[in-house]
C-alpha cells in the first residue's frame, strides 16, 4: 500500500517519463479511480492506495491507452457515457455539433424526430435528446457492438424510452424524414492514419476514423442522402475535420443545399456544418 502523496508522486513521475501531458492531473484521475472516489475529490493524505491495482492502470496509460478506456467512461454534454474500443471516444469538440443544432432549431418543441448517422457511443443523439425534450431519435452505426453500447448508454442516462439504435450502412436502412440529422463521420485521410497520436491509432477503431483517400468518402454518401431524410424545415449538422469546410460545402451545394452555416469549436476551428433542407 502507498499513502496518497507517495502514490501521487510516483504515478506523476511515471506518466511524465512516458510523455504524458498534464501527468499530475492524470495521476490524480488514476488514483481517484483506484480509491473509488469521484473526480475532483480530495483524498485523506493517509489514505491507503492499492499499489498493485494502481500499477496495472499506470502501465496501461504509459502504453498510451486513452484514459477514457482505462476508466471505462467519458463525459459528454451532460451525459456520462460508457466507452469501448468499438467506438470513438467522445471529444469536447463534438459538442459544437449539438450547439449548432440548438442554434439552428430554436423552435425546440417542433423537433420531434432526430437521426444520428455513425452514432458510436450515442453521444450526439443522446445530447440532442437532452436539448430537444420533445424528440425521439434513431442512432445508426455500421458496427453492431457500437449500436449495442449506445443503447446501454441511453438506458443509463434515462433516455432508453426515447431512442432506438440499429446496425446499418449509414442511412441505407432508414425510411422516413427527420427534423434533425446529425453525423460525426470518419474524416481522416487514409494517408494520414499512420501519423495519428498513439492513443488514437492504437486504440480507436480505424473504421470510425478513415475517411478514404481525401477524407470525404462518408460525406459523399451522407450528403447525397440528406435531401430524402430531412422533413420540411429540417436541419442536418455534420462534424468536420480541420480544413474540410470548403470541400464538404461544395458537396452540399452540388446536392442542392444553400451555402451552409458553420460553427467553430473551442479552438476556433470550423467544426460543425449546418445544412437546411433544399427547397426542392
Amino acid at each position: 500500500m502507498l499513502t496518497y502523496p507517495q502514490a501521487l508522486r510516483a504515478t506523476a513521475d511515471r506518466l511524465a517519463a512516458a510523455g504524458i501531458e498534464d501527468a499530475l492531473f492524470e495521476a490524480r484521475m488514476l488514483i481517484w479511480h483506484v480509491l473509488g472516489l469521484a473526480p475532483g475529490a480530495v483524498p485523506d493524505r493517509a489514505a491507503a492506495v492499492d499499489a498493485v491495482a494502481l500499477e496495472a492502470l499506470v502501465a496501461r496509460r504509459c502504453a498510451r491507452e486513452p484514459m477514457a478506456l482505462i476508466l471505462g467512461r467519458q463525459g459528454f454534454w451532460t451525459l456520462d457515457l460508457a466507452v469501448s474500443r468499438d467506438t470513438l471516444i467522445p471529444r469536447a469538440d463534438s459538442e459544437a455539433v449539438v450547439e449548432a443544432a440548438m442554434a439552428a432549431r430554436p423552435d425546440v418543441a417542433a423537433v420531434r424526430a432526430v437521426l444520428d448517422l455513425g452514432t458510436g457511443t450515442g453521444c450526439l443523439l443522446l445530447a440532442a435528446l437532452v436539448a430537444f425534450p420533445a424528440a425521439w431519435g434513431v442512432g445508426v452505426d455500421r458496427v453492431p457492438a457500437a449500436a449495442a453500447l449506445a443503447a446501454r448508454n441511453a438506458a443509463t442516462n434515462g433516455l432508453a424510452g426515447r431512442a432506438a439504435f440499429l446496425a446499418g450502412d449509414w442511412a441505407g436502412a432508414i425510411a422516413g424524414r427527420f427534423d434533425l440529422v446529425l453525423s460525426n463521420p470518419p474524416y481522416i485521410e487514409s494517408g494520414a492514419m499512420a501519423g495519428l497520436m498513439p492513443e488514437v491509432a492504437r486504440y480507436e477503431p480505424a473504421s470510425a476514423l478513415d475517411g478514404g483517400a481525401d477524407g470525404l468518402a462518408a460525406y459523399r454518401t451522407i450528403v447525397a442522402a440528406l435531401p430524402g431524410l430531412l422533413a420540411p424545415g429540417g436541419v442536418a449538422v455534420l462534424e468536420l475535420g480541420q480544413g474540410q469546410a470548403a470541400a464538404v460545402g461544395r458537396l452540399a451545394l452540388a446536392a442542392g443545399f444553400a451555402p451552409p452555416d458553420l460553427r467553430d469549436d473551442l479552438a476556433g476551428i470550423a467544426r460543425a456544418m449546418v445544412l437546411r433542407r433544399p427547397a426542392s
